[in-house]
């Protein structure tokens, strides 16, 4: 396989444009046009990734934190980045990384969390707003189903669990086109008049330029009319954070050694107990804190995250139980969505998951 046909699919899987600006998910090191046979995954991506790929013979480390995160103005070796780069650069490993756009796809990383406790009725804390668009286009009666067929195969016209979701109405459209055109119907200069269908649809917004080329190749006429809406709809499905129900609620301490066993998690640190049975869980791998008021909202009786402060547990007060597993106990099954993804498109492609425990926190 060819490295940029596993970053294109994984760049349309799980959507560039969905990480926050602050990211730098994608492609970090490799040229697109590298020969690869193998992959390893990891939460982290460290020297001794780098090396226990070399020794796998791996080409390609995928991991879900970038390597490259903020600035880098030199490689010359004086911290750990650096002499990982350039190790992976030496040994033409390629390194692909999906950090927040892995959070916010309906399949994501709190998600995981929750499948991983049973939870029941998921859904999404804090849905994605601002990125969706309304697609409306004319098409003579006649070229309907084949301009349709290209927007929904370029990804338009997906609600929720829904696909193909579009709305059509029958009209007339009127036009008259100069010296220049060569119209697909109707003569140039003279007024001309076509049954057409006002045809809607909707799209996220990173896949704006791939749908529009597919209108504009299907349609048959030589200038295609249509418009673009942004919309404010909340996608429901895609967003961060989780809420779901325990199949039973639990007493606190109970719910805390689920939380423990199931995350491997040692040093958990949680508010205090208010003596209430925890039965709803709103969840978010990483540092969600900024979603403890939506939490709230959400009616859930324990909200699961890493990276509290210390005034963000007095925030909690007694309305709910607040409990921090660690940031790496929080988002070591990120590898499994990234193996599950992949696997379903590249079956064959050999996929190892990294032996290296790249938590860089110890507990005493």
């Amino acid at each position: 396989m060819i490295l940029k046909d596993l970053c294109s699919y994984l760049d349309s899987a799980i959507p560039l444009s969905f990480q926050e600006g602050y990211d730098n998910s994608g492609l970090q090191i490799g040229l697109p046009e590298k020969k690869i046979s193998s992959a390893i995954i990891t939460v982290d991506v460290t020297e001794q990734v780098v090396e226990e790929a070399i020794t796998k013979k791996c080409d390609v480390i995928i991991s879900h934190h970038p390597l490259i995160f903020g600035s880098l103005k030199r490689l010359g070796g004086s911290d750990s980045t650096q002499r990982t780069i350039v190790k992976a650069i030496k040994n033409d490993i390629a390194i692909y990384s999906a950090h927040t756009n892995l959070d916010v796809i309906s399949n994501g990383v709190s998600r995981k969390m929750a499948e991983k406790l049973n939870l029941l009725n998921i859904r999404v804390l804090s849905p994605l707003k601002n990125r969706l668009l309304k697609l409306v286009t004319f098409i003579p009666e006649a070229s309907l189903d084949k301009v349709r067929e290209a927007l929904f195969d370029a990804g338009a016209g997906v609600i929720g669990n829904y696909d193909r979701c579009a709305f059509a109405v029958k009209g007339t459209g009127s036009f008259r086109g100069n010296s220049l055109t060569d119209p697909y119907v109707g003569i140039k200069g003279k007024d001309h008049f076509e049954k057409e269908v006002r045809f809607e649809t909707i799209l996220f917004s990173h896949l704006k330029g791939k749908v529009i080329n597919a209108l504009h190749k299907a349609h048959p006429y030589e200038e295609v009319a249509y418009d673009l809406y942004p919309l404010e709809n909340e996608n429901i499905e895609i967003g961060l954070g989780c809420v779901g129900e325990l199949k039973k609620p639990l007493e606190e301490g109970k719910f805390l050694e689920l939380i423990s066993k199931t995350f491997q998690a040692e040093g958990i640190r949680y508010s205090g107990a208010s003596g209430k049975k925890i039965g709803r869980v709103a969840l978010c791998g990483g540092a969600g804190i900024s979603l403890l008021n939506e939490a709230k909202a959400s009616g859930a009786d324990a909200f699961v995250t890493s990276d509290i402060k210390y005034h963000n547990f007095f925030d909690a007060g007694d309305a709910i139980l607040l409990v921090d597993t660690g940031h790496y106990e929080s988002e070591k099954f990120s590898t499994e969505i990234l193996y599950e993804l992949i696997r379903k498109k590249f079956p064959t492609f050999a996929l190892r998951f990294s032996e290296i425990n790249t938590n860089p926190i110890n507990y005493l």
